[in-house]
């Protein structure tokens, strides 16, 4: 059986923006991306034996819109002064 060119290629482009453990810095990131009009995921990190009862996520973004997904992130924290660890790493995908 033949397959798709398409099936054959793999593309892996998002990168692991930050981390964030304040769920109201988490809502003002994502209406700010969201007005930018950029694409972005977030991944729920499992909390380890030592952290429960805190959320902490990943926010995840297109390559291609790293730098203005910074500059907003950075905007949004500096403002409100919440703590923001930036990663800037691939992101790992279990789906590939």
């Amino acid at each position: 059986m033949e397959q798709p060119l398409y099936t054959a290629v793999k593309v892996n482009n998002e990168i692991e923006l930050c981390e964030i453990s304040d769920l109201e810095c988490k809502l003002l990131i994502e209406r700010a991306l969201l007005r930018e009009r950029i694409s972005y995921y977030i991944r729920w990190v499992k909390p380890s034996f030592f952290r429960r009862g805190k959320s902490t996520c990943i926010i995840c973004v297109n390559d291609s819109s790293k730098e203005t997904a910074e500059n907003l992130v950075r905007s949004v924290c500096d403002e409100k002064g919440y703590p923001v660890k930036f990663l800037m790493r691939r992101a790992q995908n279990e789906y590939l």
